[in-house]
């Protein structure tokens, strides 16, 4: 079998199971382990695949950039945030992460709702911006673009002062294994640290964020109180919610 086509079965096999193991694939196409290795290796660097020890994961399509992202799954990202919307309630202070759903979820929020909103998102603080009620509090540091927030050693102490009612996390990945995941290191550890600041951590992934994996892990899905969603989760994916105490929430 030609190459091409045995990594166009192989994306074909991920996107039907979510994942694949290395040794399982070698003995199916009767070729060697460093011969599928390769194959996986190859089609990472092509963004097809998250690799994993063993085999891989489907990788997230929400890795692209900020202008291709906010052009991905905008109804999805539109009914996660309205249904997001509906978990606050006024006087709250509430923090926002940056993205696109993030995003989406400011635009959503009642004019007339009295509440403190806390991001290192510039772009979430200028979308709040005629919101005469809410009080936003930005976070400063340095800008990653990717996803236009503050990371560094300034945001981490500039947060490490704030207390709040919830943190709505975005992600690139949700995965029963992988859990929550970025696409990025440093952003992956302010996430982290500004889901610790809250009392509940709320995580809002569109259609195209379930099943699939980063390159890193923010952390396992037990690290949140809730998962809004537009729609379902596969099966696998909702027992590991279930498994691990996390609350689905969907339109």
């Amino acid at each position: 079998m030609l190459t091409s086509h045995r990594k166009s079965e192989i994306l074909a096999l991920l996107k039907r199971q979510g994942q694949v193991e290395a040794k399982a694939l070698a003995t199916h196409y009767a070729v060697s382990e460093d011969t599928i290795r390769r194959d996986l290796r190859e089609m990472a660097a092509e963004g097809l695949l998250q690799r994993v020890h063993g085999g891989a994961l489907l990788a997230s399509p929400a890795e692209a950039g900020l202008a291709e992202r906010q052009r991905i799954a905008i109804p999805s990202k539109v009914q996660v945030a309205a249904a997001a919307a509906r978990l606050i309630a006024p006087g709250q202070i509430v923090i926002l992460d940056g993205g696109t759903t993030c995003a989406e979820l400011a635009r959503s929020l009642p004019r007339d709702m009295p509440l403190t909103v806390v991001t290192h998102s510039p772009t979430i603080a200028v979308a709040l911006a005629e919101h005469e009620r809410i009080e936003v509090v930005l976070i400063g540091g340095r800008l990653f673009r990717h996803s236009m927030v503050a990371v560094g050693a300034a945001a981490l102490e500039a947060l490490s002062h704030v207390r709040a009612d919830l943190y709505f996390m975005g992600v690139t990945g949700v995965h029963a294994e992988a859990g929550f995941s970025t696409g990025d290191y440093e952003e992956a550890y302010i996430k982290r640290a500004l889901s610790a600041q809250a009392a509940e951590t709320v995580v809002l992934a569109s259609n195209e964020k379930l099943g699939v994996a980063s390159t890193y892990k923010i952390g396992n899905l037990g690290m949140a109180a809730s998962l809004v969603v537009d729609g379902a989760p596969s099966p696998e994916l909702g027992a590991a919610l279930a498994s691990a105490g996390v609350s689905v929430v969907s339109q």
